[in-house]
């Protein structure tokens, strides 16, 4: 995936906040809109908040009435004060995010958990966490928040929900919602009202006569934001870097490796090595088109979707008003597979009374409606465009599509750059995601494709990047003489392209530079070993101390860079043990990074004499040290 996160932001953008002066007592706000069940996301991409929405939509079913809130923007103190509502309960959808963290928008709210002794007796409460099993702290902020309610005296209503994003999310979390709700239900002594949960939250307003200078055309904040630009740029302010270089990387095979310059001359943006950059791309115009012409409709239409809950933080699910092209171009996420609460609302606008059966079913928590969603939605990677051709009897209004399908997010990407030798552009390097799905489609990875296709021509037009950057955890020791052992297959190696070109900095600056050592793996020395020249140059400079190459396909048995790991291991163990050695990793979290965790315990198991759980435990206390580094996606 590059070195690209799958755990993008998702703060709300400028443009969906209220202008008047917010409340920030969630408890007053919920008195004065009649309101007994609030629930808060922690979300890094999204998911925790939609899943938060789907539930308080669910709330109604049961004759409640909820509220959706962001914890950041209220006091969360306030939570014990929660009991003096009657027959209240705030529910938390907490994502976990990198290495066990709280996602952004939920810090304040971990800071607080962990430093206060306020008494929650009365304050129910129940918890669902999102996770990912690759990850080594599965689920942290999910299973630390539900711990630590009930450790203040909280009341939990039913069991911690875990979701696993690595096997399916959403049917982990239809699993947890279905025995949810009976227990609420018994718990507080109420029956379902038999109603449908299929409303709308946002009412759709057509504007035939606007100026277009007010209509947004793809800016996540300030509106003319691209026209005229403002340092500082963030996710609500990006910045537009005009791309410089753009070529492929690989001198063979089937796959596009590409690195790519963006130009960051008049931002004011500064970077170190190992910080990533977001960017946000767009949909492809002929999926977009495609779209159009299956549901009827003229894409160029302005239109607004405001939310029909006057007392919501949230007046618009994107920047409004806009075109529905700009939406299905930057707003929404039209290329992933549709998540089964959109079936479920969909449903209705099937003719043919058996597509609407199998959408229902698809959405319900049966097992054959499950393995139904498993085999016709996930394992056939169908996205919105391929149901709606599979299904020909469905025929959605587009506002309500709009407003069902969850945003389009920014993707994140090592830079494989320094900030000292490059300070006017940051380098990506990324492979291009292209395959046949079992339907026979083309899938096409969003910001991959989209990158690959910013051509740099002669003609003196330059295309642009919507962008900002990230800080990350991911740094280079403090002491330059400190040796380094950088782990990265493939598109792995971008942080530490960046990491190199520091090390070389470094030693023109007359300062002492520890060892430099590498381990990459590709496929094959003729095709895919990324870098080969400048990696080649920087050994010869003597800044690499040592270059180990692992090419997979070059002979019979595969030979990864944990084999290479285990071949050096007298070597590694005296740097790691003696020398106080940096380790990094950046790659694949589910194979690799554990392949190479699995190869250090081994070498501190058979040069250090450890027992396992030893070696474990070492490794352990040399990531709470940050002398072991991962920087790894799933």
């Amino acid at each position: 995936m590059g070195c690209m996160f799958s755990l993008p932001q998702d703060r709300l953008v400028a443009a969906e906040r209220t202008p008047q002066i917010r409340e920030t007592s969630f408890i007053e706000k919920m008195k004065k809109t009649n309101r007994n069940i609030v629930v808060f996301y922690g979300s890094q991409t999204g998911t925790a908040e939609e899943f938060s929405n789907r539930l308080a939509k669910d709330a109604h079913r049961y004759g409640m009435k909820a509220m959706v809130a962001d914890p950041e923007e209220y006091d969360m103190s306030e939570l014990p004060r929660l009991k003096e509502i009657p027959n209240s309960m705030a529910v938390f959808c907490m994502a976990t995010y990198g290495e066990g963290d709280p996602t952004d928008n939920a810090q304040e709210f971990y800071d607080w958990m962990q430093a206060t002794d306020d008494e929650l007796e009365g304050v129910n409460f129940a918890v669902f966490g999102l996770g990912n099993k690759t990850y080594e702290h599965y689920n942290a902020t999910g299973k630390y928040t539900d711990k630590r309610l009930a450790e203040l005296g909280g009341k939990r209503v039913y069991d911690l929900g875990l979701g696993d994003d690595d096997s399916n999310l959403e049917e982990d979390f239809i699993s947890w919602k279905e025995q949810f709700w009976p227990a609420v239900c018994e718990f507080f002594g109420v029956e379902p009202t038999g109603e449908d949960s299929s409303i709308r939250q946002f009412e759709l307003v057509v504007h035939n006569d606007i100026n277009m200078n007010q209509v947004y055309t793809g800016e996540m904040g300030r509106l003319n934001s691209f026209q005229t630009q403002k340092p500082p740029f963030d996710s609500k302010n990006t910045f537009l870097a005009p791309v410089t270089v753009n070529r492929k990387l690989n001198k063979g095979g089937t796959r596009h490796l590409m690195h790519i310059e963006l130009d960051i001359t008049d931002s004011k943006i500064r970077y170190d090595s190992g910080d990533h950059v977001a960017v946000y791309p767009t949909n492809d115009v002929s999926m977009v088109n495609r779209l159009g012409e299956r549901l009827g409709v003229d894409l160029d239409t302005v239109f607004s979707l405001k939310n029909l809950d006057e007392e919501s933080n949230k007046k618009h699910p994107f920047p409004c008003p806009t075109t529905y092209r700009t939406a299905l171009t930057h707003y929404l996420d039209i290329n992933n597979m549709p998540r089964t609460n959109v079936l479920y609302e969909l449903a209705q606008y099937a003719s043919d009374p058996q597509e609407q059966e199998n959408m229902r079913k698809m959405a319900s928590a049966s097992t054959e409606g499950k393995a139904l969603y498993q085999s016709w939605v996930v394992d056939s990677e169908r996205n919105i465009l391929a149901i709606l051709e599979d299904l020909p009897s469905l025929n959605p209004p587009i506002d309500h599509l709009c407003e069902l399908m969850p945003r389009l997010q920014a993707r994140y990407y090592s830079i494989a750059s320094s900030g000292r030798v490059h300070p006017h552009s940051i380098h990506i390097c990324a492979v291009v995601i292209e395959y046949t799905t079992k339907t026979g489609r083309a899938f096409k990875g969003v910001a991959t494709n989209w990158l690959k296709n910013k051509d740099v021509t002669d003609n003196g037009h330059e295309p642009t990047v919507p962008m900002y950057v990230r800080r990350s955890q991911f740094r280079l020791p403090f002491k330059a003489s400190n040796p380094v052992i950088m782990i990265g297959p493939g598109t792995g190696i971008a942080p530490f392209m960046g990491f190199i070109q520091e090390r070389a900095w470094q030693k023109d600056q007359g300062k002492d530079v520890g060892e430099t050592i590498l381990y990459f793996g590709c496929r094959h020395r003729n095709e895919d070993f990324l870098y080969q020249q400048e990696l080649e140059d920087f050994e010869r400079a003597g800044v690499l101390t040592q270059l180990n190459v692992a090419f997979s396909r070059d002979q019979e048995h595969k030979i990864y860079v944990q084999h290479l790991l285990k071949r050096n291991k007298e070597q590694l163990w005296k740097l790691i043990h003696s020398n106080n050695a940096h380790i990094y990793v950046c790659g694949d979290a589910r194979n690799m990074a554990r392949d190479v965790h699995t190869a250090f315990y081994e070498i501190a198991e058979e040069m250090g004499g450890l027992t396992h759980t030893q070696a474990v435990d070492y490794f352990k206390k040399l990531m709470t040290k940050g002398r072991y580094s991962q920087d790894v996606w799933s």
